[in-house]
């Protein structure tokens, strides 16, 4: 499997791993069998039992088939729609959590949706989906060529990396932060001070946290005014957040 990696509107990293050949196809079977339902119970609803094909009979061909085109019209444009609604999902790829997103880290919009929807007529109907089979394979980010043109992947949500391992922390808007020295630090200096932190928080490894307060201290002139060196640690990440989030 592919690994993508998305950059945020922070500068930070995150891994992605490319949905697998097996799952876009499984994704696509299930949308499939949802769409066939559709046609069976529209076919059920307004020919069987409504005999709507005795009044198209009695329409101009126009008539008929602009008739006939309304009915059947969420059926070409299911894929678009849902996609659309669920920001790069449909059923079949919520239920095998997998999405589409932008290789750039930013959401896909409608008009990536569209671009995609519009290259199913060559990726998938043509030739049974043979042009999109191989160039998933071959692509280095597991790309068909409607995510080429639109600049998207498809991920699996099942490996996406958590938020613990990056250097975000979950803040709310009346956050008030307290070390304004933080600023200091770089973002690599705060992925190493995370991940030593969680490490030793696991580990219970007081003499590494004790250290690291120790390091930050003296490279940024920060005194921890806490008391306790986990609750400073964490205020250190949540204030270097807010700072780079609002600077």
């Amino acid at each position: 499997m592919s690994e993508l990696s998305i950059n945020t509107t922070q500068n930070v990293k995150i891994n992605f791993i490319a949905a697998s050949v097996g799952e876009r196809i499984g994704s696509y079977f299930i949308d499939l069998i949802i769409k066939i339902a559709y046609i069976v119970v529209i076919w059920l609803l307004f020919f069987y039992w409504l005999h709507f094909d005795k009044l198209l009979a009695n329409l101009d061909g126009w008539s008929s088939g602009a008739i006939s085109l309304i009915l059947f019209f969420p059926f070409f444009i299911y894929t678009l729609t849902l996609e659309s609604i669920f920001e790069g999902q449909t059923i079949g790829k919520k239920i095998l959590k997998i999405k589409v997103v932008k290789i750039d880290g930013y959401q896909a919009g409608f008009g990536d949706y569209l671009m995609r929807w519009f290259f199913r007529l060559v990726d998938v109907t043509i030739l049974g989906g043979i042009v999109a089979l191989i160039s998933v394979i071959s692509s280095e980010k597991g790309q068909r060529l409607g995510d080429m043109v639109a600049g998207t992947a498809v991920i699996t949500l099942k490996n996406k990396i958590n938020i613990s391992h990056t250097i975000l922390e979950e803040i709310g808007d009346a956050y008030v932060p307290t070390y304004p020295l933080v600023i200091k630090l770089s973002d690599n200096d705060m992925r190493i001070i995370k991940e030593t932190f969680q490490n030793a928080v696991a580990k219970n490894d007081h003499e590494v946290i004790y250290k690291l307060v120790s390091k930050i201290e003296t490279v940024t002139g920060i005194k921890n005014q806490s008391g306790n060196n986990n609750d400073f640690l964490r205020v250190i990440l949540k204030d270097y957040n807010f700072y780079t989030q609002n600077m």
